[in-house]
């Protein structure tokens, strides 16, 4: 072990998780419930836990900010649930439900959705606007995070 642990947030007990670098990609449980940290697929955040995921978490973490009526949102929904397959352990993959949730898309200025995210170290790092399909959603975070 090369002692760089990695704070991840647990998508079930929202506590934060000390996980060492090399171990990310493949899973392991919280510490405190016992649940997988990396359960496979999208996480659904609320207005009380965007706050824990995007600003405790040394992963960056995409949130998708959608809504049940939008068509593009609808759409895109199995591509960005691919894409959150592939970049395990490097990237949390989230939604946020703006009509759900309307506290952090007025804080960001959600004025259009699907609006993807990319927040690091409790920062917005970069913005998206539109549907994206995973190739074109890979490509944009390659460029943003310089690689996979």
């Amino acid at each position: 072990m090369t002692g760089d642990l990695r704070h991840v947030v647990c998508p079930h007990c929202h506590k934060v998780n000390r996980v060492p670098a090399e171990k990310l990609a493949s899973g392991g449980n919280c510490g405190a419930c016992k649940q997988p940290l990396w359960p496979g697929g999208v996480l659904e955040l609320t207005e009380q836990s965007f706050a824990a995921h995007t600003g405790r978490s040394d992963l960056p973490v995409l949130v998708d900010f959608w809504a049940s009526w939008c068509g593009p949102c609808k759409v895109m929904a199995p591509q960005f649930e691919q894409a959150a397959k592939a970049w395990q352990g490097k990237v949390r993959f989230a939604k946020l439900n703006t009509e759900q949730a309307p506290g952090p898309a007025g804080q960001f200025g959600i004025r259009s959705i699907p609006t993807l995210i990319l927040f690091q170290g409790g920062r917005e790092v970069a913005r998206k606007s539109g549907a994206m399909n995973q190739a074109q959603l890979t490509q944009w975070l390659q460029s943003v995070l310089g690689g996979k």
